[in-house]
This record gives structure tokens, sequence and C-alpha cells, in this order.
């Protein structure tokens, strides 16, 4: 039982057992049980900040031997739906935390590629599970932004409720790559690379779907495919996820063109071949059912589509198969970053598990 539920539990106890002389009528009861809700909900979201808080400290003290780790506060498109149209902040810009980190190692005067790194999630945040990931690519001396969109956790209830799953966060993740091509100049904007694994992988496909010509190359690992699929294999509190007054507001079933528009095997007509795209997947994931990813390739290749996939048999870690680091993981990201490297030329790749062991050790 995790630790919100534990106070909602305990405080629902109590509210019973100080009010059971008092014996309230059943809207006093549904009022006093609202309330509850509302207070644990607002629990939630101060403890995710203190999360996030804490994460934000883990990341420095794990990469600041090797990397400069910075936060920036920039702005994407306004929200795709006003509560209230005609609110004074109605129409204003999005603002959002994106992380940058530049490896402490590089030529200031030199040009260097960018990869830009949209983390997973419903609603979640680019923590240091990626710690391992990031010291990989700081070591074969890429610049990284990792945007934290609209509906990331760690910042409130206002931003978790911005959320616009497969709509304006793909616009905030791009907004991120434009902010470091804009402040920047040992960035190379010819060399900007897009990476991402499920929700993430879903943000990378959007991405070069609607803005081909500003990435390079693109890799979606076991991505987010097929929305109206994954509405029926899920339960109802995930779909809630989407369905909330403040989200979607409808059903898959109510409104089918809606998750349909935020649903990367339904948009692969927009695919224009570049950049290079690779996709992998994994039959065990008990994530990203392979079903959502198998309907993205034969969507692809019905529209002619050219691109590199494969699609992994019963690999131990299911949806984080080839994130653990596990010797197998480590291969298969070892030929990951050899399809980032033909386009990016990073200037130190990654070529074998001595060098992602180096990668791991180095300072």
């Amino acid at each position: 039982m995790n630790y919100t539920l534990r106070v909602l539990t305990i405080t629902l106890f109590l509210l019973f057992a100080l009010n059971i002389t008092a014996q309230p009528n059943n809207d006093e009861l549904q009022k006093q049980i609202k309330s509850l809700k509302e207070y644990n909900e607002n629990l939630e979201h101060r403890l995710d900040v203190l999360e996030k808080r804490i994460d934000d400290v883990l990341w420095y003290q794990r990469l600041g031997d090797v990397a400069f780790v910075d936060k920036v506060y920039i702005t994407g498109p306004p929200l795709w739906k006003e509560k209230n149209p005609n609110a004074m902040s109605a129409g204003n810009p999005v603002k959002f935390w994106s992380y940058v980190f530049i490896p402490r190692d590089i030529d200031y005067s030199k040009k260097y590629p960018l990869i830009v790194l949209p983390h997973g999630g419903v609603h979640s945040n680019f923590s240091t599970y990626y710690t391992h990931i990031i010291k990989e690519l700081m070591y074969q001396k890429y610049i990284v932004v990792a945007a934290e969109y609209r509906g990331s956790t760690g910042y409130g209830k206002s931003m978790y409720q911005k959320i616009d799953y497969g709509g304006l966060e793909i616009e905030d993740v791009d907004a991120s790559r434009q902010y470091i091509i804009d402040n920047y100049e040992f960035v190379d904007e010819d060399r900007v690379g897009i990476i991402g694994w499920s929700h993430g992988g879903l943000i990378t496909l959007m991405n070069i779907f609607e803005h081909p010509d500003n990435y390079r190359v693109a890799y979606a690992g076991v991505p987010v495919s097929d929305l109206i699929a994954r509405m029926g294999y899920y339960t109802q509190d995930y779909r809630d996820l989407y369905e909330a007054e403040y989200h979607i507001g409808e059903k898959a079933n109510d409104n089918v063109e809606e998750y349909k528009r935020r649903s990367p095997a339904w948009q692969t007509h927009k695919y224009q071949n570049k950049p290079p795209l690779l996709i992998h997947t994994n039959t065990n994931d008990d994530d990203v059912n392979v079903l959502e990813v198998e309907h993205l390739i034969k969507s692809l290749k019905a529209e002619g589509k050219n691109f590199e996939y494969k699609i992994f048999e019963e690999i131990p870690g299911g949806h984080s198969f080839n994130r653990t680091d596990t010797k197998i993981a480590k291969e298969i990201r070892i030929d990951i970053y050899a399809f980032l490297s033909e386009e990016l030329k990073p200037e130190r790749p990654i070529k074998s598990l001595t060098e992602i062991m180096k990668a791991a050790y180095f300072k």
C-alpha cells in the first residue's frame, strides 16, 4: 500500500470513528469523503514536488563529475483546452522546465550534436532512472535536453492538469530543441536526434511526423502507438487519466477520432521517410503490449514508408528490456547508438561493451 493510500485509509478510519456517535446524514458524509479525497489529491501533488526536488539533487550528485546539469524555464504553446477562455491568462504560453546536460570535457569552440530525450509515463517526469543512459550520452559528447512537458509530475496540481497526451506536449518537446539551438552556440542545429521510450517513444514519433526537418535521426523504444487499443486492454483507472475533465474528457468509444489523432499508428501517413527511424519492441512487454507496436509497424509498411525495426522475443526486463544494466540491454543500446551515430557523428561514439563500461565510470 503506497503512502498516500495509507494516509487516506487512516484518515477515513478516524473520520468514521469520530463521527460514529454523531450519525451524520448521507449528504454530510459525502461532503466529508469528497473533502478527504481533495486533501489526499493535494497531498499527493505536494509529495510529488518533494520527490522531484530530491531527484534534482540526485542528478547533480550522480552526474556532476561528468556533466554540467541545468534546468531552464521555457514556454510552449497555450493550453489546447482553456478552462475559462475569458480569463485574463487565457491564451498565455505554457511554462515548463527542461533539463540540460552538457559534457564537462567539450571544446566550446566546436559544434556538438544534440539529443532530445522526452520522458515516458502518462503523468511522470525525467527522473534519475535515466542516469546510466545520460552518462553514456555524455561519454559520446552529446548535448542532451529533456523537457518536463505539460502534464509532468513534480510541479504541482496546475501543471499536472495541463496534460495533453499526444497533443501539445509534442510542441513543448520541440520547443526545448529550439531553445537549445537558440541559446547554445556550440550545438550543431544540423545534427539533432530525438529518442524516447514508451510515452517518450510516442512523442518521438509524433515529433518526426509533424516536424521532419527538425531532426536528423529518431529512435522510438517500446512506443505507445494506439490509444484506442490501449483503452481496451487497460483498466478503468488508467482510462480515467484520459477521460478526466481537464484532459480529453471523453471515452474512446465516444470520440474515436480524438484518440486516433493522438496515436502514432493512426498517423503514419504523415511520416515523410525522414528522418531515419528505428523502432524497438519486446514481446513480453507488460506495459505497451506488442500488438500496439505491431499495428504501428504494419501501418508504416502499408503506407510504403522506409524505416528500421526489430521485434525482440521475450527479452528479460519486459518494458525496460534495453534500459537495464544487463549485458543484452547494453548490447542493444550499442546498436541504438550506432544507428544514431551514422547521422549525428558524435566525437566519441560507443561501439563496444568496453566503451559502455568506460562510460559508466569515466570522470
